[in-house]
């Protein structure tokens, strides 16, 4: 279970918090789909939740551990969890493949990364993924060759290779055309279901009525709707 009780975060140039008494839990298998207008504080959000933007107040409790007072709590969070951005980090010049081997600095080993090397179990684990994810006739492209969802579902493979149960997605789709982001909330979806996967994704409402299992909605700097996934009702879409 992850709770995030009471949060706050300032920003220098406002006068008062972006993110303020901001609560909520969320369970495993669950996919948030995190909506509201622009400037709400969605990718404020899950930067905190990364842990890649420092929290003003509040805590963040991960199987009831306050991860911010544990010195290698950033560290848990960055190892445990895949934060992924609207255009994902990958090395264009490498192979599909070798971008979901070697993974992210915080969860490779430095052999690894020094290397280049894999163990014949992993090659076999990473290619099982990639293949899960409808990408195995790419994983000897080069990952300049990818298209954008493409790129975005190697990345949701890196994560799973690299172990994260929880994936935070800044717009994810942004960009994609309808069939790309139609599959990869897809696949993220599956994963929920049948892996327990986590998901907390920044993605349009009417994306969000059709693949979250709950839809958490920002504005004035606090939660204004939080209801299963469903179609919001025009009180609901009002508030935001």
């Amino acid at each position: 279970m992850i709770k995030v009780d009471r949060l706050k975060k300032m920003v220098i140039t406002e006068k008062k918090p972006v993110l303020n008494d901001i609560s909520f839990q969320m369970e495993r298998g669950e996919m948030i789909g995190l909506i509201g207008a622009s400037g709400s504080g969605k990718s404020l959000l899950l930067g905190c939740l990364a842990m890649r933007q420092k929290w003003d107040g509040g805590r963040f409790l991960i199987d009831g551990e306050d991860v911010l007072k544990q010195s290698g709590g950033k560290r848990k969070v960055r190892r445990e969890w895949a934060y992924l951005e609207q255009n994902p980090v990958l090395n264009q010049n490498r192979t599909a493949l070798k971008n979901v081997l070697v993974g992210q600095y915080s969860q490779t080993p430095l052999w690894r990364m020094v290397t280049g090397m894999v163990r014949s179990d992993d090659y076999m684990g990473a290619m099982d993924t990639i293949e899960d994810l409808g990408l195995l006739d790419k994983a000897k492209r080069k990952a300049g060759e990818l298209s954008g969802g493409e790129k975005q579902r190697i990345a949701i493979a890196r994560a799973l290779v690299h172990g994260a149960n929880v994936i935070l997605a800044d717009e994810p789709v942004m960009g994609l055309d309808p069939k790309s982001a139609e599959n990869v909330l897809q696949t993220l979806r599956t994963l929920c279901d049948e892996e327990g996967l986590t998901v907390v994704a920044v993605i349009p409402l009417e994306l969000a009525e059709k693949y979250c299992t709950r839809i958490i909605g920002l504005a004035g700097g606090q939660i204004a709707v939080d209801v299963t996934g469903r179609r919001l009702t025009h009180g609901e879409k009002n508030r935001l």
